[in-house]
Formats: structure tokens, sequence, C-alpha cells
């Protein structure tokens, strides 16, 4: 073998599952809210968790290998990442994301192979039409899904409320808003604006109190329909975020054509996903979301921005951008 060969990269992402499901074992377990509440030594910790002792250092150790957790003279404590974003009774937990990963893609993935040969979702509800039907008829899994969604958007939201202009515009409408945290976050940040979020039906008590919760409730409302069969509200901006890539692209195309018509002239339209860079050598989470896409839907999948400004043309957008947020998330902008 050459001397500058070497499997250690091919090795690491073929057992890439060893440090990713302990991460997902640790957040179940809430073993860094209770670091959080107060730092412990191996034997304590253990009792808090309820593990057994065979393995249970190798498993605080491994964390501190990966650099979630610190150790020092025995006694373990967050990183300041883990401190900040996986303490569930944080605002800034992220861990919902990681909870919904846990307990339905990482089984899920599992039969990506098959998922490559047929072409088929591979899901819960892999045999059946409507996806995110079954998925919100279940207030368990809609609440779990639903909270997901903001972990993934609350870094996102922040950027785009930083970077859009948001001052040339009164008004803005967020399609698939989910909880509300794209909404919330533009909202808290510039007061002059008013606005709400799109979702199906089954949506609207729990936007209704995450809002509320914000103290946005006479700014925000929520907006009940089903993008496919019913007209989007009008606004100054519409919003899609991890939206476009659940479907195929005939469905993008008309979601497209939908927020065309609903916007004014000089009207802004604001798509954003883990975009694939154009060419599609880098952005490794772009690509493996479309692979998710494959697993979770029927049809969807992800894709550029010169894809997503191509179809926004046809829609009849006169101008395009496309603007990195933070992460493997970018924004694509289009004026009516």
């Amino acid at each position: 073998m050459p001397d500058q060969l070497s499997p250690e990269k091919i090795l690491r992402l073929g057992l890439g599952f060893w440090s990713s499901k302990t991460l997902l074992s640790a957040v179940e377990l809430g073993l860094f809210t209770a670091l959080a509440e107060a730092p412990a030594d191996s034997e304590a910790l253990r009792g808090r968790l309820g593990l057994h002792p065979r393995s249970a250092r190798d498993f605080f150790d491994a964390l501190v290998a990966l650099g979630l957790l610190e150790r020092e003279d025995g006694v373990y404590r967050n990183s300041k990442e883990a401190e900040f974003f996986l303490d569930r009774a944080k605002p800034s937990y992220v861990g919902q994301i990681l909870e919904m990963s846990n307990a339905r893609l990482f089984s899920s993935w599992g039969r990506l192979t098959e998922a490559l040969k047929t072409g088929r979702a591979q899901s819960e509800n892999a045999g059946g039409e409507d996806f995110f039907g079954a998925l919100y008829a279940d207030p368990d899994r809609l609440r779990s899904f639903l909270a997901a969604m903001s972990g993934i958007s609350a870094g996102p939201a922040q950027a785009i409320a930083a970077k859009f202009p948001w001052k040339d515009y009164a008004s803005f409408v967020d399609v698939g808003a989910a909880q509300g945290m794209v909404p919330a976050t533009v909202a808290r940040a510039h007061p002059h604006l008013t606005g709400g979020g799109f979702d199906l039906p089954q949506v609207k008590p729990i936007f209704d109190h995450f809002i509320a919760g914000n103290g946005l409730s006479d700014r925000l409302a929520f907006f009940a329909g089903d993008f496919f069969r019913d007209e989007l509200p009008t606004a100054d901006v519409i919003i899609m975020g991890h939206i476009l890539h659940d479907w195929n692209l005939e469905e993008k195309r008309q979601l497209l054509a939908k927020a065309y018509a609903a916007l004014p002239t000089g009207g802004a339209l604001i798509v954003y996903e883990a975009l694939i860079d154009d060419e599609r050598k880098t952005n490794a989470f772009g690509l493996l979301m479309s692979l998710n896409m494959l697993i979770e839907t029927p049809g969807g999948f992800d894709y550029t921005g010169a894809d997503c400004q191509g179809w926004m043309r046809e829609a009849g957008f006169a101008q395009t951008r496309v603007e990195h947020l933070l992460g493997p998330d970018s924004m694509v902008v289009a004026i009516k």
C-alpha cells in the first residue's frame, strides 16, 4: 500500500453510526440536562440516568472523547456547546431534531439500500401516499415533528432575520410554519412586521401556544389550509423553509406558482434549505438531506440554488439571488 494512503477516513465514515447513536442515546436519556443541573462523577451520573454499571463509564468517556462532555478530577460536566444546545430546560435547545432522528430516522436509514434499489420511501408510512397526512394524524408524532422543525429552523431563522432587508416590507407569512419558530424569530427582531404562519389546521393550537409564549399573539396569526388545495395568504414576503424539498418537481413548481400569485408586485419569496452546491461536490449535508427525502417521502428531493432560481424564473419572478445563511443552509430570494 502506498505510504500516503490510509483507510482511516473510510473506516470513520463506515462506523460513523457509532458516534451518532452515542449522541442520540445521550439526548434520549436526558444526560446533558442532568449535567446542566449539576456536574457529577461517574457513579452519581449513572444513578441519575438509571444505567447499568457495565459500560456507563465507557459511555461517558466516549462523550468526552467526542467533545460533548468534559471530565476533571473524575467529575463530568457539559461542553459549552452541549450546555447551550442540549439542555432541555433552555430555550436554545436544539435536541428536538435529534430526538426525532433517534425515534424515527435512525431505523428508517437502515433501509437506505432498499430505497436506492426501489426508489420507494422507507419510513413508517412507506406504504401510504399521504406522508404528512399520516404524520399529522397522530398528536404525539405531530408535536415531536413540529418541535424538531423548530430545532432545525432556529439558526436559519436568526440569519434570515439579520440578512434580509425587512425594513423594506411590512408583512410576511411563513408557509409550512410548524410551531412558528421562523415567524417568532423574525417578528422579535423587527417590531414593525405583522404576519403569521400557514399550515394544516391540526397545527393551530401548537402554533398559537408557541407564539403566545413568545408574547407575539398581537402581531402573528395562524392561517389554516392545505397549500396544494388552498390559495396562500397574501403578504409582502412569503417564506418557504424546508418545504420544497418534500415534494417532486411538478409539486415544487406548483408551490412556487402559488407563492407568485399571492405576492404583490415588488413582493419577495424566500426559500431556504440545505441547498446543494451548484457543482454538487461540497455540501454533503444537503446531498444527504436529499437521501433523507428519498427515505421519508414519495417524491421529494433537495436541489441546488441554480435549480431553484430556474424554477422561480419559470414561475414569473424577475429577480433571484442566492445568499448563504449559516452552516449548510442558504436562502434563495425572488422578487416579483
